[in-house]
């Protein structure tokens, strides 16, 4: 059984027993099961449009993610799995109730996306469900028993934060393994990327969570809107910035169609060397950051052919004189420079064309990945299988040999195919 088919199978045992206790015993503190459940179906309501048609948040060639779509439902979902009184009195749901309340409060909010032809993910769901239920089942085991109750003031709140970081740590290690088994990606440098996700929105989300289940406990319900108010202008902001992120990726993916427009380069080769090379990076370990460079960098590899006075026969650049090729890199990693782009771009770009031991790995997979598509698309039919050939010839000087033999496994999962333009 697939790690993912696991987490899926777990999540929906787990619903299904959840929901027979609660229709079994009844709901308990049905107003606070109400207003909890409002908030986390609010929180679900501003699910980004790319999770809810089934990718992930903020997706690109590179694959790289927002860690958390709906900060506000995570975090009020939380707060309820950790909410052992309400304005000083006990509360008077468990962890089957939590469960329950979470899994139809999320498939409420998910219902305009449905509506609008975007189901959510299931993936997203499932480890909701799972994450909460570990919480859950965890505070309420330490609370029945007395133990929260024998800590006071800040030990009870260290207490709830550190059980809050387990549960952040659960949720990083389920995602990855999701993602492994959707991707076939390492699994090493997904969770490496999700635990780096936790300092940021994550660290919010669970520091929101542990606020709000404290306020609550001595407030009341009123603590709820107060407490959110902060994640909800950090979603905001955040969602601006990664409005700001997809229009600079679409300049820089208008500025890579330049030399196809003016005939320099064949179309879709730019988005073929992009997605190839996310792909190689990606097996190769590669952190999301490095990716992102990766992918700008793929994408603007020609854009020096436009300085030059006779274009390059089909924008073959793998084939040109050692010279030549270093011209048209440092005229390509000049006009990066002058587009505002980050300056690490334009390094790999500039260093594309460099002996591979004195380059940087992400100008080592795009000189490799450029090459391969290149020798693909001449060699016709047999392309791949010779193009690899002629690479793994060339690891003596040409190509770093890590690099070929992770284009091969690659294109080996792949089944020999190209991807295609974007």
């Amino acid at each position: 059984m697939t790690p993912l088919r696991l987490i899926s199978g777990s999540a929906g045992v787990l619903a299904l027993v959840s929901l027979a206790v609660t229709l079994w015993t009844g709901i308990g503190d049905r107003g606070v099961a109400l207003c909890f459940g409002l908030l986390i179906a609010v929180g679900e309501l501003s699910l980004p449009q790319a999770l809810g048609s089934g990718r992930a948040a903020g997706t690109a060639v590179t694959g790289a993610r927002v860690r958390e779509a709906a900060p506000v439902g995570a975090a009020g979902a939380l707060s309820y799995a950790l909410l052992g009184e309400v304005a000083g009195r006990p509360a008077q749901h468990g962890a089957a109730q939590v469960v329950t309340v979470v899994l139809a409060a999320s498939l409420l909010g998910s219902v305009p996306h449905i509506w609008q032809g975007r189901s959510p993910t299931l993936d997203h769901l499932a480890r909701r469900v799972l994450t909460v239920g570990f919480a859950a089942v965890c505070f309420q085991r330490l609370y029945t028993q007395g133990v929260f109750g024998s800590w006071g003031g800040p030990a009870y709140a260290l207490l709830v934060l550190a059980l809050l970081v387990l549960t952040a740590l659960c949720d990083a290690l389920l995602a990855a393994a999701q993602a492994h088994s959707r991707t076939r990606w390492p699994f090493g440098p997904l969770l490496r990327d999700e635990l780096r996700g936790l300092l940021g929105i994550g660290s919010a989300v669970c520091a929101t969570g542990a606020v709000m289940a404290l306020a609550v406990a001595v407030a009341g319900l009123w603590a709820l809107p107060v407490f959110c108010l902060p994640l909800l202008l950090t979603q905001l902001s955040l969602r601006r910035y990664a409005a700001v992120r997809a229009t600079y990726r679409q300049t820089i993916a208008s500025l890579a169609r330049a030399t196809e427009v003016a005939g320099y380069t064949p179309a879709g080769h730019a988005w073929r060397v992009a997605a190839l090379s996310g792909a190689v990076g990606r097996d190769l370990g590669l952190s999301g950051t490095e990716l992102t460079v990766l992918e700008y960098a793929a994408l603007m590899h020609d854009i020096g052919q436009l300085s030059l006075v006779d274009p390059v026969p089909a924008g073959a650049t793998a084939g040109l004189p050692p010279e030549e090729q270093r011209r048209i890199a440092l005229l390509g990693g000049a006009v990066v420079r002058q587009t505002g782009v980050d300056a690490a771009v334009a390094v790999v770009v500039e260093r594309q064309a460099d002996p591979y031991r004195e380059q940087p790995v992400a100008a080592r997979i795009v000189r490799a990945v450029n090459a391969y598509e290149e020798m693909a698309r001449e060699a016709g039919p047999g392309g791949p299988l010779k193009a690899l050939e002629e690479l793994r010839l060339g690891t003596a000087g040409d190509y770093a040999p890590e690099v070929v033999e992770s284009l091969a496994r690659v294109l080996s999962r792949d089944c020999l195919t190209l991807p295609l333009p974007g």
